[in-house]
């Protein structure tokens, strides 16, 4: 590979980690408002939970369509497009004054991370790197989502306890779309190939052979699991704590940790999706967060606790995305990545609706998180079950004569 073309995926790379840091690294930390919000409005838990789910859902449905047009027009123009969605997002949050403002809020911004979330920079990083390094460029593109949140979430307890939620909404709001804008352009303009074999495939053939793979299918049953797990604990962890004593300062740095110790877990996810076959990595890290979860609430709620559980979650956190997506690149090739892992993602956030909003109904209808916590622990262990049994092959299409 010469200079610049080396230069040139490295560029992709950089930027399209940042644009990850931003998306997600805001919304890690929109269970920081969920106190001051619900206090302030006079709005229950389960209805902050219920926005926070819808936001998911949107996010999820809208990601397969922007992702389309991603791999079909290229993706710094959706990534305006998100990026405006984005912002507009978090303003008609930061003007609420009750349920249905915050819900509209939640809604643009579904739309927003749809159009500007990892699944669009996912599919021109997956295409411009070496496919030798797909797998850990993935990891490093999710690492960079990781650092994101490590760095916004204390920031954003520092605004909101600095300006009030409001303002702290505004301020986020003018960053994050500005910074998306900016960080767009050095994805550059894309050459597309069909796939590595240079067989010719239309969006409709992707679809269909796709939805008839019995690999993708399980690969999509399973990730509904993650997105159950990551958001309901994103969203409540919060409010569980401080329910337990534990200060909101501290709250915000167990959610922090979570992205620190991310950036390890998931560069490490895209380093073991090169070295070994990855439904198995895959199906050990749903495992093993079922068991971060089970030691964590069945021992006693304190700061330290909080903090180690943070730490330790987070290595599991998000290494399912290098090798979620990774697998899609074996089964399919990276012509259509965004848009197919977009159909992948479409299940990962109705696990996030259900995480986000069953777990408020539950509170407000027993008054406790406990039966939520234990629900994510058994889901955890079906979803390793169900990638353990994933055939990791290409399709017929992509296997040489």
């Amino acid at each position: 590979m010469n200079v610049g073309a080396k230069r040139a995926w490295l560029i992709t790379l950089l930027c399209g980690g940042i644009i990850a840091a931003l998306t997600l690294g805001v919304r890690q930390g929109f269970g920081l408002f969920l106190p001051p919000m619900t206090e302030d409005l006079g709005i229950t838990r389960e209805g902050f939970a219920l926005a926070i789910a819808t936001q998911n859902l949107l996010w999820g449905a809208s990601s397969p369509f922007f992702g389309g047009l991603a791999d079909r027009f290229g993706a710094r123009k959706i990534l305006f497009i998100g990026g405006l969605l984005y912002g507009g997002g978090l303003l008609l949050m930061s003007n609420a004054s009750g349920l249905a403002g915050v819900m509209g809020g939640q809604a643009l911004l579904g739309l927003g991370m749809g159009g500007a979330g990892i699944s669009i920079v996912l599919g021109p990083v997956g295409r411009a790197v070496p496919i030798e390094k797909r797998s850990m460029a993935l990891g490093l593109v999710t690492a960079g989502g990781s650092f994101g949140q490590f760095i916004m979430v204390p920031a954003t307890q520092s605004l909101i306890a600095e300006y009030g939620w409001a303002q702290a909404l505004f301020l986020l709001a003018m960053f994050a779309t500005i910074s998306i804008w900016i960080f767009s352009l050095g994805l550059g303009e894309e050459k597309k190939s069909d796939s590595e074999h240079g067989l010719p495939q239309s969006i409709s053939a992707a679809l269909g052979e796709a939805l008839n793979h019995r690999g993708f299918i399980l690969l999509t049953a399973g990730f509904f699991v993650c997105g159950f797990q990551v958001v309901f604990i994103a969203t409540h962890l919060p409010a569980f704590l401080q329910d337990k004593g534990v200060d909101p300062a501290t709250a915000s740095w167990a959610l922090a940790l979570v992205g620190l110790f991310n950036i390890i877990g998931a560069t490490g996810a895209g380093w073991l999706g090169g070295k070994m076959e990855k439904r198995v990595s895959l199906a050990w890290f749903y495992i093993i967060r079922s068991i971060i979860i089970a030691i964590f609430i069945v021992m006693p709620i304190s700061a330290n606790s909080a903090l180690l559980f943070g730490a330790s979650i987070g290595i599991f956190w998000l290494g399912t995305i290098p090798l979620t997506s990774g697998l899609i690149s074996t089964f399919f090739g990276a012509r259509y990545l965004s848009m197919l892992y977009g159909i992948v993602f479409v299940s990962h956030q109705l696990g996030s609706f259900a995480g986000a909003w069953y777990g408020g109904y539950l509170y407000v209808t027993t008054g406790s998180y406990e039966i939520m916590w234990w629900l994510t622990v058994v889901a955890g262990f079906i979803a390793g079950g169900l990638h353990w049994i994933i055939r990791e092959e290409p399709s017929h299409r992509l296997k040489p004569a």
